[in-house]
């Protein structure tokens, strides 16, 4: 039988690895995205794969619950509902952040995911089948300097997803919180809001992890069996670890 997977920020990074990993499985494809002509040219790219567009934003309560109530019947039931879409904005102190960046963030990191997870769970323990994975990341794990929203909001990804997990209990229903590291995508020029320059710096001299790299994570994780849930997976490039605590000798 046919799955079909719903993935939300699928015109770049993450989203579109995914796509195209799930394609070459034969997975019906569900893309959601801000860009029709993006999602456009993804759905021409993974012909003959099945594949719905629908363009809306996450951080649009409405949208949401329009794009699920208006799948077309032979995109129902969802059997992965893939929580991508998000971002970073800014790397100022708290201090000195923009309190817009931060709703950002907050809207679609958080509001967006809640909004989709929503929408689609219901369905899932009807069925009692079915797995929400949320892309967290490392960042809501461990604080960095100028990490202060987003890695809040990454946080309560971690925990939601957590949650998520008490509230199936008894169910089929799986729930997966995959937290990259560092990785090389759109991500550090969306945050340095397109500063090619300063997003190259991130990476310089590291061997980061790729788009496929997490896409690959998340197929591994939806396609064990049915009894096994992964909890939480949390990958680095081996050139990322981990720091000392900082000391200011001088305060």
């Amino acid at each position: 039988m046919t799955k079909t997977i719903f993935i939300t920020g699928a015109t770049a990074g993450f989203g579109k690895a995914m796509a195209e990993r799930y394609a070459g499985e034969g997975w019906r494809l569900i893309l959601s995205g801000r860009r029709a002509e993006r999602l456009n040219e993804l759905r021409k790219a993974l012909a003959p794969a099945e594949v719905h567009t629908v363009v809306f934003d996450v951080r649009d309560r409405q949208a949401c619950r329009d794009a699920v109530d208006g799948l077309p019947d032979a995109f129902r039931p969802v059997d992965v509902l893939v929580n991508n879409a998000g971002l970073a904005l800014g790397m100022e102190p708290a201090q000195a952040c923009s309190l817009d960046d931060w709703e950002t963030m907050i809207d679609t990191n958080i509001k967006g995911l809640t909004y989709m997870t929503r929408a689609l769970l219901p369905s899932m323990v009807e069925r009692n089948r079915g797995h929400v994975v949320n892309l967290g990341s490392i960042a809501g794990n461990y604080p960095y300097p100028g990490g202060n929203c987003y890695g809040g909001t990454k946080a309560f990804v971690n925990h939601f997803s957590k949650n998520l997990r008490a509230d199936l209990f008894g169910t089929r229903v799986r729930v997966t919180n995959i937290e990259p590291g560092m990785c090389e995508t759109e991500f550090s020029e969306v945050r340095f809001k397109g500063d090619k320059e300063a997003a190259a710096k991130v990476y310089t001299g590291v061997d980061a992890l790729t788009a496929e790299d997490i896409a690959e994570c998340v197929y591994w994780a939806t396609t064990l069996p049915p009894h096994v849930n992964i909890n939480a997976l949390e990958v680095m490039p081996v050139q990322q670890s981990f720091a000392a605590f900082a000391v200011d000798r001088d305060a």
